[in-house]
């Protein structure tokens, strides 16, 4: 185990944290491809478990919006 490294701040790294084995821009392409990242209010994210509820609700207001 490697012993922790302190950045430009002074900040140390734990121990267990091990990035040895990253991939740097894994995901990168995924969010380019049309991906936005919102970050919800905390009352807000309380009434959505997961992403899939947050787009089902938000296509239901984009439906009812273009049915005025």
């Amino acid at each position: 185990m490697r012993t922790p490294r302190g950045d430009e701040n002074g900040v140390e790294m734990r121990p267990e944290y091990d990035f040895s084995h990253g991939v740097r821009g894994k995901y990168a392409e995924r969010f380019s491809g049309g991906c936005t990242v919102v970050v919800l209010a905390p009352d807000v994210a309380e009434a959505f478990p997961d992403a899939a509820s947050v787009n089902e609700t938000l296509r239901e207001v984009i439906a009812q919006r273009a049915r005025r």
